[in-house]
């Protein structure tokens, strides 16, 4: 979960920097997903530094894995928005424009085409990745809740 956090931070990051550098407005997705990257690193952090202590309880699982949940399932939801809304979605002008693929060498043609590439691989990244932190803390509510019920999870 370091890493899904680390990973939409810095992708959320770099399309800000993008946007940036057209002049463009920044969409909320983008503020909101590194906010939420940094609250996942933030909470694992805390769960580490708790198991390490003997001191982590269920509630704090719980309480914590549901919050970052429903986050995750909102940056999910807006990320597929964006991704898949139709023709014009993120998806679909990728689809469009990578069919467009310059002769190989050296030229800015192969440069932009290598990065707009990289623009729609970070875009793909950053939904597989909502997905992951959504059923993680999924995950982690279920057992949180079998160790509180003081289940084995059989």
């Amino acid at each position: 979960m370091l890493a899904t956090g680390g990973t939409i931070i810095g992708v959320f990051a770099a399309f800000i920097v993008d946007q940036q550098h057209f002049g463009l407005g920044i969409p909320w997705i983008m503020p909101y997903g590194i906010t939420v990257g940094s609250l996942t690193v933030v909470f694992v952090w805390i769960m580490l530094i708790l198991i390490y202590q003997g001191r982590l309880i269920p509630a704090v699982v719980i309480i914590g894995s549901f919050i970052l949940l429903v986050l995750y399932i909102t940056g999910l939801i807006e990320t597929a928005i964006q991704l898949f809304r139709n023709t014009n979605g993120v998806s679909g002008q990728c689809s469009t424009l990578m069919n467009n693929i310059p002769t190989p060498g050296v030229s800015l043609d192969m440069l932009a085409w290598l990065e707009l590439n990289s623009i729609c691989s970070s875009w793909y990244a950053a939904f597989a990745f909502w997905i992951v932190g959504a059923v993680f803390f999924l995950w982690m509510i279920i057992l949180g809740s079998q160790v509180a019920r003081g289940g084995r999870g059989d």
